[in-house]
């Protein structure tokens, strides 16, 4: 038994992929597209080094595109067999790999007409519309907790992981000539507490655990005071008369700014002011949020049977932009008002345009409300960047940036040491993935002194011999 890893190891955090290998089958687990650095385009396109076309399932954690982006290429590869996951997982995969080919298709051909104009050859985008709906057609739904057969002598469990709708960690028993193994993959895990979805659920029994440590070196602010801390900011550029810019991941955030706005408005701790959701995948998204109340925590339940969030949100006169005229209004739109924008690590999408427009006005404020990779135009601003580039043009950045770690959507050092601290008993092996070198490497150093237990830090395409 042997699982190589191509992606989110070696301190990459996007990419995840996972290809577990034994005497009788073949499986991959998620299939990622990298992002936020120049050099990630260039590591979509290298295919893993083994035969993706006789592969006997694929099983998907959930459907972020560092978790699903690069399916699509099964397709080209020749796979046509099953792809696991849960129905909100499905549908979430489904929205974000079409958007995901859409702006392929966009980029590259801005790309081409700069190589027609150099004499160059035409590039072909990484996979079109075509593939994507070919790969959607190969999914199959896989219902919570229940053991699910994927493959020779392998049965998947997919448990809720707390982090976006329909998301999973993943638990496999494993047969290899007598011998059984069970190996669980933690997906990204959400952090306990947060509003909307249900808490993650810990497995109790592994011998080889693949654990995610994007924030493995740290913990968030407390949800409580993140919320308190939004309100005050956002009252502050509301007296001012202000455009509040907020880079917001479609799936996820996007519902929970939302909710929490809503909720604001409702108790009367905001006035009403207009919010504008230019995302077009956003809108989408929070529709398919409401067909799936089933995954909703108590506290979510409760909330929306007293009146729905859309009901408090049009009360402040909010509205949704889905044209790009719509999106282009806004330039022209008074304060006080909030921009919801993606992309939400404001490498590509609505929101760069907003920046542009508004960065170099200083009763503007930026909200950063997620992890932004190294490289990217959020990263920059986060670091306190003073002049930045957008589009090949030079942008003060006077406007006051606000980072608001509390809504990430990822568990910190605490909530993921106890996650894992519920499997720690059964003494399993621990590979830390989907971390910088420096959040692993602290989180490495934590596990140690907690649980004695010596957490591996693979390189990316390394091979763990099970």
């Amino acid at each position: 038994m042997k699982i190589v890893l191509y992606g989110a190891a070696g301190g990459e955090v996007t990419g995840s992929a996972y290809h577990i290998q034994t005497d009788r089958a073949s499986v991959l687990l998620d299939f990622g597209m990298f992002q936020g650095h120049r050099k990630a385009e260039d590591k979509n396109r290298v295919l893993p080094k083994c035969n993706l076309a006789k592969l006997d399932a694929v099983l998907v954690t959930h459907g972020h595109l560092d978790h699903t982006g690069r399916l699509p290429l099964l397709v080209a590869a020749g796979y046509t067999g099953p792809i696991l996951g849960t129905p909100a997982t499905i549908e979430m995969a489904g929205l974000i790999l079409r958007d995901s080919a859409k702006i392929q298709a966009g980029d590259n051909e801005r790309i081409n007409r700069k190589r027609a104009r150099a004499g160059e050859v035409p590039l072909a985008p990484l996979y079109t519309p075509e593939h994507v709906e070919t790969v959607l057609s190969q999914f199959i739904a896989v219902p919570y907790n229940d053991p699910v057969a994927v493959a020779a002598g392998i049965t998947a469990r997919f448990v809720e992981a707390g982090h976006m709708l329909g998301s999973t960690s993943i638990q496999l028993a494993i047969e290899e000539k007598g011998r059984w193994k069970t190996v669980v993959f933690s997906g990204d895990l959400g952090p306990l507490g947060a509003p909307i979805l249900k808490d993650f659920e810990p497995f109790h029994k592994a011998d080889l655990v693949f654990l995610e440590s994007t924030y493995g070196d740290r913990d968030h602010k407390p949800f409580k005071d993140t919320v308190k801390e939004f309100i005050e900011i956002v009252r502050g550029v509301v007296a001012r008369q202000g455009k509040i810019l907020v880079p917001t991941f479609a799936v996820g955030r996007a519902q929970l700014l939302l909710t929490l706005l809503a909720g604001a408005f409702r108790n009367k701790k905001l006035p009403p002011f207009p919010v504008y959701l230019d995302s077009p995948m956003a809108v989408a998204a929070t529709q398919i949020y409401r067909q799936h109340p089933e995954l909703f925590d108590e506290e979510m339940i409760a909330f929306i049977k007293q009146r729905a969030v859309a009901v408090d949100l049009e009360m402040a006169k909010s509205k949704v932009s889905v044209t790009a005229q719509d999106s282009m209004a806004l330039n022209d739109a008074p304060g006080p008002c909030m921009i919801l924008a993606g992309a939400g690590m404001c490498n590509a999408g609505r929101i760069v345009h907003h920046l542009r427009n508004n960065l170099y006005k200083p009763e503007t404020a930026v909200l950063i409300v997620g992890y932004q990779a190294e490289g990217s135009l959020g990263r920059q601003l986060v670091d306190g960047a003073k002049l930045v580039s957008i589009f090949g043009e030079k942008v003060a950045v006077k406007a006051s940036i606000h980072t608001l770690g509390g809504f990430s959507a990822h568990a910190g050092q605490t909530d993921l040491l106890t996650w894992l601290g519920a499997i720690t008993g059964a003494r399993p092996r621990v590979v830390l993935v989907h971390g910088e070198d420096h959040a692993r490497e602290g989180f490495a150093e934590k596990i140690g002194e907690r649980y004695r237990i010596k957490a591996e830090l693979p390189a990316l395409g390394a091979g763990v011999q099970i």
